[in-house]
């Protein structure tokens, strides 16, 4: 997993001027932005959706913006907001939109024409682990039992995923297949809009399976209404510490999915200083460390220039494997 990360003085230094603009004043002398309003790409319940009202929370609740909206916008795997955001360049400087590695992936396939270089780079900010889930009364416990499960009846044992075939959730799905020494392309993925969607399927039996989000799952597995049978970390996750890793299984796989934050295109330098700002320094923040916490997130900060220079190693990654696999 690559990370990279700027300064935070070096931030504050810069954006200084531009802060100045914004009220009222903060403990540490910087100024709060007034209001944030957050796009969202896909329905309640996903991670798109947990990572902005996450981050909505922990910056209202620190102080360091006086509110926070949210706007689900569904649609074309996400490429609906990119292109609202992009056609509404001028009305939009005020809003954020939230994505992840489906940005890149997306692009890669042609699912939308544009990428992250039509808009402005404000920051990546977390890492999510994925997971293998399955129903609470699900005979499946491990992935041994999955993958013995789709020996028996591939097209039988469908795997579901809040993405687009060839999206996130279908090429963890692949990928894990793949390390276990099944054929990817005989994987039966069933696609849902979003992740609570695709939850839902998985509580109702549609599905065997689900590919999802760590942070997704760790809620319903605390309550008991799933069982997280394999994550993508290295090591086991204190948010599920009884949830194995795919290692420990003998799945030689990891995958992490970053999120972050982007603008419309033409955002003023001044505005963008001050966005970059107020999410640097809600690090510092116990508010944004409870959230971190209860998600099982990982911090990846990495902004403007850093964040640019990260998306395209993922972009040239992602490329090589969704190749390998056949998604290109």
């Amino acid at each position: 997993m690559m990370s990279f990360s700027l300064g935070r003085r070096t931030l504050m230094a810069t954006a200084a001027a531009a802060l100045a603009f914004a009220s009222p004043v903060l403990a540490d002398g910087h100024k709060a932005l007034e209001s944030l309003h957050f796009l969202i790409p896909g329905g309640a319940g996903g991670g798109w959706d947990g990572t902005a009202r996450g981050t909505g929370e922990a910056l209202t609740k620190a102080g360091i913006v006086g509110n926070a909206s949210y706007e689900n916008m569904s649609g074309g795997g996400g490429g609906k907001a990119i292109g609202f955001l992009i056609e509404n360049a001028d009305s939009n400087h005020g809003t954020l939109m939230v994505n992840s590695t489906p940005i890149v992936i997306r692009s890669l396939t042609g699912v939308f024409p544009h990428n992250f270089r039509d808009l402005t780079l404000v920051a990546g900010t977390i890492g999510d682990y994925a997971a293998i889930v399955v129903g609470k009364d699900s005979p499946i416990n491990s992935m041994d039992d999955l993958m013995a499960a789709f020996d028996a009846d591939p097209r039988g044992t469908a795997i579901g995923g809040g993405s687009v075939p060839g999206g996130m959730d279908h090429l963890v799905a692949a990928m894990t297949f793949e390390a276990a020494g099944k054929d990817a392309l005989a994987v039966k993925y069933i696609p849902y809009d979003a992740g609570g969607k695709a939850m839902a399927a998985l509580l109702s039996g549609e599905i065997a399976a689900l590919s999802t989000g760590f942070s997704e799952a760790v809620d319903l597995a605390g309550a008991g209404e799933v069982k997280i049978i394999g994550v993508t970390s290295d090591e086991r996750v204190p948010a599920a510490p009884d949830a194995q890793t795919m290692k420990e299984q003998g799945i030689d796989t990891t995958f992490v999915n970053w999120r972050g934050f982007f603008a419309a295109p033409g955002l003023p330098e001044d505005k963008l200083a001050m966005y970059q700002t107020a999410l640097a320094s809600m690090y510092d923040t116990p508010e944004w460390e409870e959230v971190r916490a209860r998600n099982g997130w990982v911090n990846i900060h990495n902004s403007g220039d850093d964040f640019k220079t990260f998306l395209e190693e993922q972009e040239q990654v992602i490329g090589d494997l969704m190749k390998k696999l056949g998604f290109l």
